[in-house]
């Protein structure tokens, strides 16, 4: 197991996955982040506030914003080669029909709750039109706003989310290691029975003497605890007298949004098969792509902008690995939205919210037991 300190805990001091000495496969980067990719940075806007019975338009308050840059903020105009892969829809992710006519978007990302989309979306043009002017004097602007569902926690109804909210976490947006847990749009999200929210991870794959970065970020709100899989393990049973009293009023209501972040020079088809691998990753940890749940995934490419980029009248060239080479890609992908995801969920306390409805964290004397805790973290 890493000693490096950003892959134990976050900036905050939560702990992660790594700390309890759970393996994972792969190397992972620098700050086992999304922002491990060069250029890729990522910020939060969290409001918490009230508690006790729900009064729709005052509270309680449990849910935000979470930002992701897939450029530096001069270079936030130029497109990123991505695709898409949807496992199930009941969920939204904006621009996603241009993702499939173009193989390309560009601006920031922005991932919230479900109710608050279309503000994240819009506060994003407002933002843009403001540090990026140029970009929208004569051009039409879709970015990519994603979300899931917070209301078991949060007075989802209420519309707190404000477009000042957005420009927050797109202004305090950075590279370098970053929270996880009950941060930004993962506030209010719950995964198998747990709190959880937003986690993050990376993978270094190294090609022809050359190293490549793949990371993933994830907003977790899915499962059921019967379900749960920790490296291989069904841990139901142990858990069962643990998980939240009142988890039937919200089955079939969690969702989970991923993107994928390389620095690998792939192609437009090439990231949309990246994105396709997303749902083993979910699925290493128990996840099956209920009914209910909005299972989207997006995986973009900071390599190739000049092709991005390309003006008409001239042959446009970019370089990329080949299919026949990708399959370490594909393990990357995996390995780090399972360690996303385990992540969200270790890096993670109790939560009460609306009406008293009360989420537990996965317990870490529980992690302690069954992994051995090197550093004793609650």
């Amino acid at each position: 197991m890493t000693d490096n300190p950003h892959h134990l805990a976050t900036p905050g001091g939560k702990p992660r996955a790594r700390s309890f000495g759970i393996g994972f496969d792969g190397t992972p980067g620098p700050f086992n982040a999304i922002t491990d990719v060069s250029g890729v940075a990522v910020g939060y806007a969290t409001l918490i506030s009230g508690d006790g019975a729900l009064v729709v338009g005052k509270g309680p308050v449990r849910t935000g914003v979470t930002a992701i840059l897939p450029r530096p903020l001069a270079d936030l105009a130029t497109p990123v080669f991505a695709g898409i892969f949807s496992q199930n829809g009941n969920g939204e992710l904006t621009g996603s029909h241009i993702i499939e006519e173009t193989g390309a978007f560009n601006f920031p990302i922005t991932i919230t709750n479900t109710h608050s989309c279309g503000v994240s979306r819009d506060g994003t043009l407002r933002w843009m039109n403001q540090i990026l002017p140029a970009a929208l004097d004569s051009a039409w602007g879709l970015p990519v706003a994603a979300e899931t569902y917070d209301g078991f926690l949060n007075d989802i109804n209420g519309h707190h989310l404000t477009f000042e909210h957005v420009a927050q976490a797109l202004d305090n947006a950075a590279g370098g290691p970053i929270e996880e847990g009950s941060v930004g749009g993962g506030t209010g999200m719950i995964t198998f029975g747990f709190k959880a929210g937003s986690g993050t991870a990376s993978r270094i794959v190294g090609w022809q003497g050359k190293s490549y970065t793949v990371g993933a970020f994830v907003q977790s709100n899915f499962g059921k605890l019967r379900n749960f899989t920790l490296r291989g393990q069904r841990v139901e049973p142990a858990l069962a007298e643990l998980t939240m009293r009142d988890e039937a009023l919200h089955a079939e209501k969690g969702s989970i949004i991923a993107v994928i972040a390389t620095d690998a020079p792939f192609l437009p088809h090439q990231m949309k098969r990246l994105a396709r691998r997303v749902p083993l990753g979910v699925a290493m940890t128990g996840g099956f792509g209920y009914h209910s749940s909005g299972d989207i995934f997006l995986a973009f490419s900071t390599a190739n902008p000049d092709a991005a980029l390309a003006p008409s009248g001239r042959i446009a060239k970019a370089d990329f690995i080949p299919d026949t080479d990708i399959d370490p890609f594909f393990d990357a992908v995996i390995q780090t939205v399972e360690e996303s995801i385990l992540n969200a969920l270790v890096a993670n306390d109790d939560m009460t919210g609306r009406d008293g409805n009360f989420v537990p964290a996965l317990p870490k004397a529980w992690l302690q037991e069954k992994f051995g805790l090197k550093e004793k973290f609650g």
